[in-house]
């Protein structure tokens, strides 16, 4: 197994424990001693964490360490089916169509009835490296319909009637920028002018990702 595969599989195990457990992540981490940043690094697939700590997380959710660190995708899933609320996943959100128009959809996930209560949600498939390191080609991220955001949050946007885009939400007196988590990528502008005539339109903020093998 690939150094790759090892985070994707310790990213997907926690994250669904963490899904399982009703709290936020930074409680968790809150819980646990660890910054909400350094644990974010290991729920995103960044970085496997000692065995010490892989230990001390199992027994903060009553199980065993190959919980965490062995690819259980299978039997995740059909935990998940169990219990809590089914999401579409869709592959891509276009500006002529629906949300939840039929041919986008490629998946369903499962999200907490804690989280589904607070709103509107879908999954939708990352593609491109736009926003690496942390969400990467195939990644799903769970998305909680809404027109706006708080400076800072990641959002999916429309951007220039084209489909839609995973950025972070920067706001500012004249208007608001799209950024990519990736440097190479420069940050996209819009006026509130342009906002007003829907160049950019934002249609959901991330609240969740689940990376995917």
């Amino acid at each position: 197994m690939t150094d790759k595969e090892q985070k994707k599989i310790f990213s997907n195990n926690i994250n669904f424990y963490i899904s399982q457990s009703g709290k936020q992540q930074k409680d968790i981490a809150k819980d646990l001693g660890y910054s909400p940043t350094t644990f974010n690094t290991w729920c995103v697939g960044k970085i496997v964490p000692s065995a010490s700590k892989i230990q001390r997380i199992a027994d903060y959710f009553n199980i065993g360490k190959s919980d965490l660190l062995d690819d259980k995708s299978m039997l995740l899933n059909q935990k998940r089916s169990q219990k809590g609320i089914v999401i579409n996943v869709l592959s891509r959100i276009f500006s002529d169509n629906p949300i939840d128009a039929i041919e986008n959809i490629i998946d369903t996930e499962i999200i907490t009835e804690e989280l589904a209560q607070t709103g509107k949600f879908f999954g939708l498939q990352i593609h491109g490296d736009s926003m690496e390191p942390r969400m990467h080609e195939g990644d799903i991220v769970i998305v909680r319909q809404q027109e706006d955001a708080e400076s800072g949050d990641i959002v999916i946007a429309l951007v220039n009637g084209n489909d839609a885009t995973c950025k972070r939400l920067t706001k500012y007196y004249g208007g608001i920028a799209l950024t990519s988590l990736n440097s190479k990528y420069d940050p996209i502008m819009y006026s509130n002018e342009e906002i007003i005539s829907k160049s950019a339109k934002i249609i959901g903020k991330v609240v969740e990702l689940r990376g995917k093998l």
